[in-house]
């Protein structure tokens, strides 16, 4: 691999974590909170940095060092494990993928007026033609690296036009009036759980970015990932803070498209539009390769025909939203498990960084082991509440 194959492998995997990150939840759940919290939510994003990243490098250089994916190295600790974590990624997955062509569709119909279900079927079209080209994994390198850097672009534009009080929310960056704990894991679990934080590492496992020799390179690409989501989130709050400092009240049944239209008119609520088109695309995309990379463990002939079982993964999730709309039960149940899938893989993570026959002669530092075992023991708790207030709605 030359270093040019390598450094486009790394933006890659680093923009596929990040966009998998960034989609339509993403950026209604940080207008509702920095509606909530103002600029005190600055310092929530600041503390949810570290949390992503202790996460995400203890993830992604075991990855890398055994070589195995997510399920491989759960299978490896405790026979039989690698295939319940595969069953909830994948249900998590297939459950928010609806809401990704969902919001894709919303985008369309923000930016170009079409129905939400005809954005939502362009959607897995663009989808489904990124996975049938033969360089498919080149492409989508390249798909998520520009639209990401897109959606960074627009939304500093409509931050700029909203004059934010940049004082203030540095200040609460590291002094806030108010502390939510609560809310500070919702962020890690938004932007580190489930599928997300092995969309990266995978990649980087297929792209042969691995092996105790690459350590450096892929830490580095791990904390990109984690920094590239996190100016996207600290943008959007601040256009958030500054309307919302103006005194408007955000619409609570789109919040973010409310941002937009107030502090750019017009013009604004369309580049909303193309914002949310693109954070749903790029989710779609995410989702539908990692958790293909689960399902793999399954039959040997998954990996031979991968991008086909991607592009089945697209197009159920697109005709589930045209036809039924977004499943409640499925949402639900999704919402719920998913918030129990950050501690399950990042503790058998744990567990095999201190095994030999998983890791071979690599000594995993023992300050990451510790800033992993706080976020398993904090997203734990989180995970756990969560569970107990959706299951009532089941009934």
């Amino acid at each position: 691999m030359t270093s040019k194959q390598r450094l486009s492998a790394m933006t890659g995997a680093a923009f596929l974590m990040a966009t998998s990150a960034i989609g339509p939840g993403f950026l209604t759940q940080t207008a509702v909170f920095t509606e909530q919290l103002l600029a005190s939510f600055a310092f929530v994003i600041l503390v949810s940095i570290f949390l992503d990243i202790g996460a995400q490098m203890n993830i992604w250089r075991i990855i890398a060092v055994s070589k195995m994916r997510g399920q491989e190295i759960a299978n490896a600790v405790l026979p039989g494990l690698g295939y319940v974590v595969a069953f909830f990624i994948v249900l998590g997955g297939l459950a928010f993928n609806i809401g990704n062509v969902a919001g894709g569709g919303l985008g369309v119909n923000a930016l170009l007026g079409f129905d939400t279900r005809v954005g939502a079927i362009m959607t897995g079209v663009i989808g489904i033609v990124i996975f049938s080209l033969k360089e498919a994994n080149v492409a989508m390198d390249k798909i998520v690296r520009y639209l990401g850097g897109l959606m960074i672009l627009l939304t500093t534009y409509v931050m700029i036009v909203s004059k934010p009080p940049y004082a203030e929310a540095a200040l609460r960056t590291f002094v806030p009036l108010e502390v939510d704990f609560l809310t500070i894991i919702t962020i890690v679990g938004g932007t580190v759980g489930g599928y997300i934080t092995f969309a990266g590492g995978h990649r980087l496992l297929d792209a042969g970015v691995s092996g105790k020799e690459n350590i450096g390179h892929v830490t580095k690409t791990a904390i990109s990932g984690i920094v590239v989501a996190s100016v996207m989130r600290f943008i959007l709050f601040l256009a958030v803070l500054g309307v919302v400092s103006a005194g408007f009240a955000l619409n609570a049944d789109n919040p973010t498209a409310s941002v937009f239209q107030i502090a750019a008119g017009e013009i604004g609520y369309r580049i909303f539009g193309l914002v949310l088109w693109a954070a749903g695309i790029t989710s779609v995309i995410g989702a539908a390769y990692t958790s293909v990379s689960f399902l793999t463990t399954f039959h040997p002939s998954i990996e031979k025909h991968k991008n086909y079982w991607t592009i089945g993964f697209i197009v159920f999730s697109t005709i589930v939203f045209t036809l039924i709309g977004r499943p409640v039960l499925l949402l639900i149940l999704a919402g719920a498990f998913n918030g129990l899938i950050l501690p399950l893989t990042l503790g058998c993570i744990l567990l095999a960084a201190h095994r030999s026959t998983i890791i071979g002669d690599y000594k995993h530092p023992i300050w990451m082991t510790v800033f992993g075992v706080v976020v398993v023991g904090l997203t734990a708790y989180l995970g756990v509440r969560t569970l107990i207030q959706m299951i009532p709605q089941l009934f």
